[in-house]
């Protein structure tokens, strides 16, 4: 006897769609048939929906310290809201501490995560420090399971140059993937000190200290790094046209260049800021104009954006209103954990991108280049984390209607035509028809398989 059947529904994989049943025992997809029986402790009638892998949002920052406070979702808050999104699987970005081992890192961060998450998570270690044994101590992370790390190019803890090519040097030895967050640290502080001598404070002045050349420059001085290196990049949360022509230029010549968007940078442009509530807009990098969004959306048609993540960092509007005379004092970073796998459906649904492609973006890739081997897809052998999809229901995003922590959301009042109705998490029901029915500590580590070695 299965565990669950799940019927009548159209499977959605990254090349094809065809109606078939799904069945499930201990965790695991053990059948995709045309036709299975009722012989299951559960059944659910999918007609009419589409049955998709459950989303990996391989970008968050959960109770992370950043300017002065800390991001408003902890492991609970912010893996409930996943999976009432249709994201079964989060990673988390463990900020490694000054002269701390990086497997230690990982570990300090998993003993706050373990008690708390609602659904199956993973770590890439945030890059502070390589001296004396540090760098070597990468090894041992990969060994543990965790073969990703990111590099800030920004920020008081941001990396040197040096330190970066280090990075990228012995990722090729024990096969690792290095994200990073590109931004030009020199040009941010040269022109965040030139607009507040000037007296402009206001919250589009974060974007204009932060314009796409800054971050543009600092993709192509990333990409060059890892190809001098002849190691794999991953570009985090890409924002920009300049800066998606480069990730082209390196794929087209056969370089492991890898790119992130996020749904903000599809969805709004550096028009935001303008507006009377532009602080609560306030990321890293900043959404940018119209043509960079053009650019990568042709970039997701092209196959150049490898995945979709949200950078979900949320604050309480108390502590966005820090900044409201001055941009500095704005915490960086906005929720999105909830919206990303029903906004980037509903533009499937609006015949912008295919079904498949969400999923290839959403789920598969990104399986693929972090070392998921079982997840990102409904193939037989699987965890069963799966989301049943209704392209007919109508849904408004309202803060009041999240599953955050946070107070406010900037996707207040979007409209999405099709909506997750169903998430499971191993075949456990996780979400309901608007309700989360999960349970805390439900969620599992999730340890990944290394990058292939590179000579």
């Amino acid at each position: 006897m299965y565990d669950l059947v799940i019927k009548n529904g159209t499977i959605i994989t990254p090349s094809s769609s065809f109606k078939a049943d799904i069945a499930v025992k201990n965790g695991k997809i053990c059948a995709v048939e045309e036709h299975i029986e009722d012989d299951a402790l559960e059944c659910v009638d999918a007609s009419k929906k589409m049955v998709l892998p459950g989303a990996i949002d391989p970008h968050t920052h959960l109770a992370m310290p950043f300017g002065g406070t800390v991001s408003a979702d902890d492991y609970y808050a912010g893996t409930r809201a996943a999976v009432c999104g249709g994201t079964t699987t989060v990673f988390d970005f463990a900020l490694q501490d000054f002269g701390e081992k990086m497997v230690d890192t990982v570990k300090r961060r998993d003993a706050l995560c373990a008690p708390d998450a609602v659904c199956d998570y993973a770590f890439h270690v945030g890059v502070k420090d390589v001296s004396g044994e540090l760098l070597d101590s990468m090894k041992e992370c990969v060994e543990y399971g965790v073969p990703s790390f990111k590099v800030f190019m920004v920020y008081d803890f941001g990396v040197t140059d040096g330190i970066f090519f280090k990075v990228l040097e012995k990722s090729k030895e024990i096969g690792a993937l290095i994200g990073v967050h590109a931004e030009n640290n020199e040009m941010v502080n040269m022109l965040t000190e030139k607009y507040i001598s000037e007296g402009k404070t206001s919250a589009y002045y974060h974007y204009l200290s932060r314009p796409e050349w800054v971050e543009g420059e600092a993709d192509e001085r990333a990409i060059d790094w890892a190809k001098a290196a002849g190691a794999e990049l991953y570009i985090v949360h890409l924002a920009n046209k300049q800066g998606m022509k480069a990730v082209e230029k390196a794929k087209a010549k056969g370089y492991p260049i890898y790119a992130e968007t996020c749904p903000q940078y599809l969805y709004f442009t550096s028009d935001v800021y303008k507006r009377e509530d532009g602080r609560n807009f306030v990321c890293s990098p900043p959404m940018k104009g119209q043509e960079s969004m053009d650019a990568l959306w042709a970039g997701i048609k092209k196959g150049s954006i490898d995945t979709i993540s949200t950078d979900h960092c949320p604050f309480l509007q108390a502590e966005k209103d820090w900044g409201i005379n001055d941009f500095r004092k704005i915490p960086n970073g906005c929720a999105g954990i909830e919206n990303m796998y029903p906004f980037m459906l509903a533009q499937a649904n609006a015949g912008r991108i295919t079904f498949n492609k969400v999923v290839e973006i959403c789920c598969s890739n990104t399986a693929k280049l972090f070392g998921c081997d079982t997840k990102g897809s409904l193939d037989i052998g699987k965890d069963a984390d799966i989301v049943i999809y209704d392209p007919e229901k109508d849904f408004t995003i309202h803060n009041s209607n999240m599953h955050s922590d946070t107070d406010h959301t900037i996707w207040e009042g979007v409209k999405l035509h099709g909506y997750p109705i169903k998430t499971f998490v191993r075949g456990t029901l996780v979400y309901d028809n608007g309700e989360f029915v999960g349970k805390r500590g439900f969620g599992k580590f999730l340890k990944r398989s290394p990058r292939p070695k590179r000579a």
